[in-house]
């Protein structure tokens, strides 16, 4: 794809995670203009937009594609809800709390994902409307 390097609104996920294709399905339902694309972070094109945004391999949490910077951990979670509908746009507003203390509890949900929720040994199938969402 040539336009990767120009796609907006784009999260990558853990696509193993199954508290992170549940975290895909809530964001979709709650996404009435389809603002969201995604992509998994194991896939071609989700490891293909990670090295043109310079994001560091380390990296052990879900990733917000957006004006050009990418936005990881709570950071990401939090500007995710501004497209949501109803009510969780007011999520954003924790943003003021120190990204330090976000973070730490980001960091003890995705330490313990896989323990707590499982991982998945198969993807699900969206339906076509869904599905033209999912890059690669």
């Amino acid at each position: 794809m040539d336009t990767v390097d120009k796609l907006n609104n784009v999260i990558l996920f853990d696509g193993e995670c199954n508290f992170c294709d549940h975290s895909v399905q809530f964001i979709i339902k709650r996404d009435a203009q389809a603002l969201y694309k995604f992509a998994s972070i194991q896939s071609d094109i989700g490891q293909q937009l990670m090295k043109i945004y310079n994001v560091p391999d380390r990296i052990d949490s879900v990733i917000l594609i957006r004006n050009e910077k990418y936005y990881v951990k709570s950071s990401a979670a939090l500007r995710i809800c501004t497209g949501l509908n109803g009510g969780w746009k007011l999520l954003y507003y924790l943003i003021i709390v120190p990204r330090i203390l976000r973070d730490m509890v980001y960091d003890i949900l995705a330490r313990n994902r896989y323990k707590w929720f499982g991982k998945k040994d198969s993807c699900m199938l969206p339906s076509p409307d869904i599905r033209k969402r999912f890059l690669g």
